[in-house]
């Protein structure tokens, strides 16, 4: 008994010893957290093209950088610092869930509802997929059951916001009201705009003119 006893001791010590670490990383500022995000993107994510050979986008279109935020996501610091500053907006807003488009949103939103545990402010999660599922259930939606709850919709690189379009309908379809769109960066190709055409609330952590030199971006370099 004296033996069990010891154990269940020990186990309390743990599980206090986490939450006070826990405690303290979420006491973290946020301003600090934002600047050293914007290291890590510039270091993981973003590639500049050698004078003369732009890029080939996804969409024909040529660029002067290529960013990949799944690199700064796949980072263990990185996706902390993307899901603290995301969370603490999801919090404000007084979100009950938090989901984006597959394939892009499933790190970050994972990491929020972690963080949202260790804070003692639970926020579920859902995923939405490309089209539904042909067997099973046949769910678009995966997750946590949005059905008439508020939301934060997220993605990591946003463009024209084509794919968060499409999230958004399916998600609005089941019942649930947009709260705002957070994105990890937004490309400034057009996203803005359509967001604010629809009078969705919008709001991209850095604009690409944040993190690359207007030399580059113009292709000056």
């Amino acid at each position: 008994m004296a033996s069990n006893r010891h154990l269940d001791i020990d186990h309390f010590k743990e599980r206090v010893s986490m939450f006070e670490n826990a405690a303290k990383i979420l006491e973290q500022d946020l301003d600090s957290i934002r600047a050293r995000l914007a290291e890590i993107i510039q270091e993981k994510s973003i590639k500049i093209a050698p004078p003369g050979e732009p890029f080939i986008l996804t969409s024909g279109k040529q660029s002067h950088y290529y960013i990949n935020g799944k690199l700064t996501a796949g980072d263990p610091e990185g996706l902390f610092c993307i899901a603290r500053l995301i969370l603490e907006e999801a919090k404000s807003l007084g979100a009950e869930a938090i989901g984006g488009p597959t394939l892009g949103a499933d790190p970050i939103v994972g990491a929020i509802a972690v963080l949202s545990h260790l804070d003692d402010s639970p926020m579920p999660l859902f995923i939405v997929r490309k089209e539904a599922k042909q067997h099973g259930a046949r769910k678009q939606v995966e997750g946590s059951d949005i059905a008439g709850k508020k939301v934060v919709i997220v993605e990591d690189v946003i463009t024209t916001g084509g794919s968060v379009f499409k999230a958004i309908n399916v998600v609005r379809e089941l019942g649930a009201g947009i709260l705002k769109v957070i994105c990890l960066v937004d490309r400034e190709q057009g996203g803005l705009e359509a967001f604010e055409e629809k009078s969705i609330p919008y709001q991209p952590l850095f604009f690409i003119s944040e993190l690359v030199s207007p030399e580059v971006l113009q292709g000056r370099r």
